[in-house]
């Protein structure tokens, strides 16, 4: 697909601070630069914490990569008076700042909304928190695991009789990182028509309750425990076959009658006991068994290149598969980056297209690790996640610090 130009993404132009740690935050600004922000990623000199993480890759953790592409990087001690000179002079430039500090932090740094909106009316400062900026948990830590054991989230996943389970893949980190960029966007916007920023607040536990608004329907006189999942059941879910396993979706009248059809089982397509995904799902016992008894006649692959396009389905694959999918590269959701540690590396590239709607081949399919130049950033395309103060120096010149201030501040640990 025709990717637009840097210069044509929708927040081109817009200056985004970015001091916050782990996945929320760092994400949520991620989103921000694949829209075309230029985002700037303030460290502390320890750097964030994400970049300890254990990971398989020897020199950088692959989590920190995966998370903060498209920006630069500025490590900056704020607890000294010279570091929060420095960020009072980015943010006289810049649209947004997002943080992820505890409520309280924000003004013992002198970097609260406002303090900084004084400096810049129209900055649009939003604060990741774990449980917000009120009540009696607003200062506890908050983590997306944590969040998914209070919210009911680990409980629902769990197995019939079963201990409750973690969902692994921070789902809550991630859709609360998708709500920031909404946020902010929406204020940006807002910007436009007031001339003046304004504060958001984001939270963990807001993001992993709003994943459950479906779950979150109590009406009146129903009792407090009840069945509150809107799962399927039945045939729809996971299947072993002879070989592998299959993901099997086919809950509407048609792609019923397509999978019976498929697995020669018409007796079933238009049974009076299985017309519906609720009776399907009730008399489960009696046709899984039947569905995997034809499904153990061929392979997961073979069974979706059969169903095709008549019945949703997917085999099970692990997610190095994805790197050269021949859908993933069709449309162009992988790209090659750099990063002073790791080197070249793929990764995602952009998660939606903007501009031109016609559909043309991008790149070459399969553009390999040695593909790096688009990846280094220095064209001005895309930014591979930054080192620790890779571009604390330059960052600084275009503030006006000359090269023997910048020395001074290196020496005197202010910047790295």
């Amino acid at each position: 697909m025709q990717q637009a130009s840097p210069a044509d993404l929708p927040l081109a132009g817009i200056k985004v601070l970015d001091l916050s740690a782990y996945i929320a935050g760092p994400y949520g600004c991620a989103l921000l630069g694949d829209m075309g922000a230029d985002v700037i990623k303030v460290e502390p000199p320890e750097g964030d914490n994400l970049r300890k993480y254990p990971s398989t890759l020897a020199s950088e953790s692959r989590a920190f990569l995966g998370i903060n592409r498209n920006k630069r990087g500025l490590c900056l001690n704020l607890k000294e008076a010279a570091g929060h000179e420095i960020l009072l002079r980015l943010v006289r430039e810049a649209d947004v700042l997002v943080h992820n500090f505890r409520p309280g932090v924000p003004e013992r740094l002198r970097i609260d909304f406002a303090t900084l909106s004084a400096v810049n009316p129209r900055l649009v400062y939003c604060a990741m928190t774990g449980y917000g900026a009120v009540g009696p948990m607003a200062r506890h830590a908050g983590y997306d695991q944590v969040l998914q054991s209070m919210t009911g989230m680990c409980a629902a996943q769990a197995k019939a009789d079963g201990p409750p389970e973690v969902l692994y893949g921070s789902v809550v980190d991630y859709y609360g990182a998708a709500l920031i960029s909404n946020s902010v966007a929406a204020a940006l916007y807002r910007r436009e028509k007031t001339g003046r920023g304004q504060a958001i607040e984001v939270s963990l536990l807001g993001s992993a309750l709003a994943m459950q608004s479906a779950r979150l329907v109590w009406a009146d006189g129903e009792s407090r425990h009840i069945e509150r999942d809107m799962r399927s059941g039945g045939i729809t879910g996971i299947h072993p076959t002879r070989d592998g396993h299959l993901y099997l979706s086919a809950n509407t009248p048609h792609f019923w009658r397509a999978l019976c059809g498929h697995l020669d089982l018409p007796e079933l397509a238009e049974h009076p006991d299985y017309d519906s995904v609720k009776k399907r799902a009730a008399q489960a016992a009696v046709l899984v068994p039947r569905v995997r008894q034809a499904l153990s006649r061929a392979s997961a692959r073979e069974w979706a290149e059969r169903f095709g396009q008549s019945v949703p389905c997917a085999e099970v694959r692990p997610v190095e598969d994805m790197f050269d999918h021949p859908q993933v590269e069709a449309m162009g959701l992988m790209r090659p980056y750099h990063n002073p540690q790791a080197g070249d590396y793929l990764g995602l590239a952009q998660w939606a297209h903007f501009g031109d709607a016609a559909q043309t081949p991008v790149g070459e399919p399969g553009a390999g690790h040695g593909d790096s130049g688009a990846g280094r950033g220095e064209s001005g395309t895309r930014r591979g996640a930054p080192g620790l103060g890779e571009h604390s120096e330059k960052i600084l010149s275009t503030l006006g610090y000359t090269a023997s201030e910048i020395d001074r501040l290196r020496q005197s640990s202010v910047v790295q």
